[in-house]
């Protein structure tokens, strides 16, 4: 499976770039807290669907995605905490959350597939 094909991989990688040119601007003391924490996980989604699809097995190619959710779960609660601390723009917040909806909406999908295949 050609895993850079998949709209579940693309979205999350628009996702990803996203979050990067939004942790550009945060301030300096937070390199190593938010900014980090949130392009961590929201390039361990886009890393685990791609481990997932590299997989020999539908167990294991499932796990990857459940982790891939649980990555891009974390990166919710962290623009939470981010637009609490005013650190991304008040009219940004309500496109990033459709956007992780969006992503949340494939990836489940993804993964029901997946545990649905005969493989």
């Amino acid at each position: 499976m050609e895993y850079i094909n998949l709209n579940v991989w693309s979205k999350n990688r628009e996702l990803c770039n996203s979050i990067y040119r939004i942790t550009r601007n945060y301030p300096k003391y937070e390199i190593y807290g938010l900014v980090i924490q949130m392009r961590r996980a929201a390039v361990s989604v886009l890393s685990n669907i791609a481990e997932g699809c590299g997989r020999n097995t539908k167990k294991d190619s499932i796990q990857f995605f459940h982790i891939a959710r649980g990555s891009l779960y974390e990166l919710e609660t962290q623009c939470y905490i981010s637009s609490d601390q005013q650190y991304i723009d008040f009219n940004d917040m309500p496109r990033l959350l459709d956007h992780i909806a969006e992503c949340k909406k494939l990836l489940n999908g993804f993964i029901n597939y997946f545990e649905n295949s005969k493989n």
